[in-house]
C-alpha cells in the first residue's frame, strides 16, 4: 500500500511539473504554436511601424506618415508567389469590400507590401494590383527598396521570410492593422475574412482598438 501511495505521489509530481513547464513554454497555454506565440508577443509589444521608404505601383515614394491619422490594413507578399499570396490578397479584397465605403480612404487605407523588391518594381506591382481590383490609392501595393529598412519592418512585425534557391520564399501570412499613430494595433488570421472585417469596422465605428 505504501509503495502504491509513493508511486501515485511520484506520478502527481511529474504531472505537476510537466504541466508547469508546458504552461511556461506555451505562454500560459494560450500559445500552442510558434505562430500563436508570435502574434501574442506582437499584440503585447505593439511595435511602431519603422521609418522606411515605400515605393508604390505608381512610383511614388513616401513613409508611413503618408497615412497620418488613418488606420492602415497591411499584408506582406511577393508577386511571384503561386501559393498563399494570391489567396491572401483575394481575402484582403473581400475585407476591403466589407468595410463601409465612407471609411475607405478617409479613416483607413489598405497597403500590400512586397518583400521581393528586386522583382516587384512599380510596373510589376501595377499589373499585379489589377488582378485584385486594387485602385492604387485607397488600396496601394508597394515595395521597400532598401534591404536594411525592409529587414527592420519585417523584424518589427514578426514577418518570417526565408528564400530558397529557386527564387521563392517560405513565409508566414496575416492581416496587420496599424493605428493612426503608426503602431501595430492588431494581427488577424487572413483566412477569417468575416472576423477580420468585423474587427476593423468595430474599430472604425468606435475609434478604439479596445
Amino acid at each position: 500500500m505504501i509503495k502504491n501511495r509513493h508511486n501515485k505521489i511520484a506520478v502527481f509530481i511529474v504531472l505537476f511539473f510537466g504541466l508547469g513547464l508546458f504552461f511556461i513554454g506555451t505562454d500560459g497555454f494560450s500559445a500552442f504554436t510558434a505562430e500563436k506565440a508570435r502574434v501574442n508577443k506582437l499584440l503585447n509589444d505593439k511595435p511602431k511601424f519603422p521609418e522606411v521608404t515605400l515605393e508604390d505601383s505608381t512610383g511614388r515614394k513616401y513613409s508611413i506618415s503618408e497615412f497620418e491619422d488613418k488606420y492602415v490594413f497591411i499584408t506582406f507578399l511577393y508577386t511571384s508567389c503561386t501559393t498563399v499570396c494570391p489567396e491572401l490578397e483575394y481575402n484582403m479584397k473581400q475585407v476591403y469590400d466589407k468595410v463601409p465605403s465612407k471609411y475607405i480612404g478617409e479613416d483607413i487605407v489598405f497597403l500590400s507590401i512586397s518583400f521581393d523588391p528586386e522583382r516587384d518594381d512599380p510596373a510589376t506591382l501595377n499589373k499585379y494590383k489589377d488582378f485584385f481590383k486594387s485602385d492604387g490609392e485607397t488600396w496601394r501595393m508597394a515595395r521597400i527598396n532598401d534591404k536594411a529598412e525592409l529587414k527592420s519592418l519585417l523584424d518589427s512585425f514578426g514577418v518570417i521570410v526565408i528564400p530558397d534557391e529557386y527564387g521563392n520564399f517560405a513565409h508566414n501570412s496575416a492581416f496587420y492593422l496599424v493605428d493612426k499613430k503608426g503602431s501595430l494595433a492588431n494581427v488577424m488570421d487572413y483566412k477569417e475574412i468575416d472576423e477580420a472585417a468585423k474587427t476593423v469596422v468595430n474599430i472604425l465605428e468606435n475609434g478604439s482598438e479596445e
